[in-house]
């Protein structure tokens, strides 16, 4: 098995970008909100509750 993902000159990058993440998502359910991240290159909302939403370019008030 090849791995095709390009080596990092700071390896720890990776890691930190994905404790960063998870950290996120406890905030999120700790305040009853949600993430926002890319997900097949579109914005979504990621809720604690399981659903991921589109995010729309217009404000939603």
């Amino acid at each position: 098995m090849q791995n095709n993902e390009p080596k990092r000159k700071y390896g720890w990058v990776d890691k930190w970008a994905r404790m960063t993440g998870e950290r996120a998502k406890i905030d999120a359910k700790v305040n009853n909100t949600y993430i926002v991240y890319e997900k097949n290159g579109k914005l979504v909302k990621d809720f604690p509750n399981g659903d991921i939403h589109p995010l729309h370019e217009v404000n939603e008030y």
